[in-house]
Order: C-alpha cells, then structure tokens, then sequence
C-alpha cells in the first residue's frame, strides 16, 4: 500500500528549506481538506491559505514554532462560533441542488439539525466545530505525504492574535489549528534523518472478534 510508504516518510518537519511548493500541489491538499468527512456533513470550518510574508511573520509573533512564517504555505482552520439556522437552511438547500433533488427534498435533514444546534451554546459550537477542523487537518497530512509536500500540524500559536490579524470574529471564526507546507531541510532538521517511533500495532490497536 503506497500510503503507508508515504505515511512512513512524513513527519512534522521543524526546519522548511526555501523551496515552494506549487500553487497545483497545494490546490488538491485544499481540495482533500473540501472532501473530507465532517460530522452531519455540513463543514462547520472554513480554510484559509497564506503566503503573504507579512502577515505569516505577524501570525508567528511570540511563537516558538518558525514554521509559521518560514515555511511555504500556511493553512489556517477556522471554526465556526455558532451553527445558526440560517447556516443549516442554506447548506441543505445547495445539498438538494447539488443532488438534483427537489426543493424540500431535505427536509427532515434540516429539521433534524435545527433542532438538535438550536440549544447548544457557543462553548460547545466551539467544541465541535474545533473536532471537525480536525478531522480536515488528518485529511491535509495525508494528502500532503501522498504528494510528497512536507507538513507541520501546530497548535502552538496564539489563536486571538490569529482572530484578530485575519479578522476572523467578524466572520463568525475563530482560528482551530494550523498547518505549514513546504519541503524539509534535511541538512539543517534533526528530525529529518530519524527513524520515525510508534508503537508496534499489536500494541497500539486491540482486536474484538
């Protein structure tokens, strides 16, 4: 299985080279991140993608992860605040569109929905969006290994001077986790020629027959 070559091969590089990734390998780990699995499916996150130098050294501002401004490419998730109604009725309907269904077609869906986030409090919007943006960012290592695109999954970063550079509250977000992309240093990481360390499977997994 070529995935778990390439899953051997990642790991969280600590040092980028200067290279770039391109704009086509970084659109389909984008893509993969849109396709992935979300729970009830409606995608309560949103994506942002920086290669602006200015801002990526601002967002890396008492930091101690680098890779936040020298690396190529850094992916922002932001979380939803609120899954309001209005939210929910606009998803279901491009659903309906989308399946060449007839308008209602999702009815019960939407319902179902409404009343299930309807009483839920902005912590635990918060909470669940966060678990989805995760689910994205398992998507993105893995996408980025399959292309061969290092990448660095870091919640090292302070998230209300990330809120307030992206003007992510306006927008009803707030930053999640972050990723980097780019390509390792090899020479200069010391993480780069070790062997990777996890559990044996026998070990870490337990089979229930």
């Amino acid at each position: 299985m070529e995935l778990i070559k390439n899953l051997k091969w990642r790991y969280a590089v600590k040092k980028y080279s200067e290279k770039k990734v391109s704009e086509d390998k970084v659109d389909q780990i984008v893509e993969s991140i849109n396709l992935t699995a979300s729970s009830c499916g409606i995608q309560p996150y949103r994506l942002f993608v920086i290669t602006n130098p200015e801002i990526r050294k601002r967002l890396g501002e008492g930091s101690f992860n680098a890779q936040i401004h020298a690396s190529s490419h850094l992916l922002v998730f932001a979380g939803f605040n609120e899954i309001t109604s209005e939210y929910i009725e606009s998803y279901i309907n491009m659903m309906e569109q989308q399946r060449n269904m007839e308008k209602g077609g999702l009815k019960i869906l939407e319902d179902t929905l409404i009343e299930y986030f309807s009483p839920q409090t902005p912590e635990q919007n918060t909470v669940w969006s966060d678990k989805q943006a995760y689910i994205g960012l398992g998507t993105a290592l893995i996408a980025a290994a399959e292309l061969k695109v290092d990448a660095t999954p870091m919640e090292g970063f302070d998230p209300k001077l990330f809120d307030e550079v992206l003007g992510l509250s306006e927008k009803g977000l707030h930053a999640s986790v972050i990723i980097s992309l780019g390509y390792r240093d090899a020479e200069n990481d010391y993480l780069a020629s070790a062997l990777k360390s996890r559990l044996p499977v026998s070990k870490f997994s337990t089979k229930i027959n």
